[in-house]
């Protein structure tokens, strides 16, 4: 099963060069044990655009859709054999060391 990792990292400045080596080592660990589907990192929310369909017309706002405390900073997408298993990984994403990381299955579709 797939599950994707936000990680809500502590602040929106971007990853130090030591962060970007810890999950470079995790990235590494997780390919070897064959859990890792993909991984990215956000550029911060004021870059964002929301979208909205309302009575057939599209309606463009700049920024974040709601003003939070924490925001997404980055991803990342494990498949495996279960929720154990994935919580594991997940706690090893460096995201977890001041921040936090949501750890979500994806609904199978079809």
């Amino acid at each position: 099963m797939k599950y994707l990792c936000l990680v809500y990292p502590k602040d929106e400045l971007g990853p130090t060069p030591q962060q970007t080596r810890d999950f470079l080592a995790f990235r590494s660990a997780a390919r070897e044990a064959g859990v890792y589907v993909d991984a990215g990192s956000l550029k911060p929310s004021d870059a964002a655009t929301t979208v909205r369909s309302r009575n057939g017309e599209i309606v463009l706002t700049d920024g974040p859709f709601a003003e939070i405390k924490e925001h997404v900073g980055g991803y990342v997408m494990l498949e495996c054999p279960d929720l154990d298993s994935a919580l594991e990984w997940a706690a090893r994403i460096p995201g977890t060391v001041d921040g936090a990381v949501e750890i979500r299955p994806l609904r199978e579709l079809g």
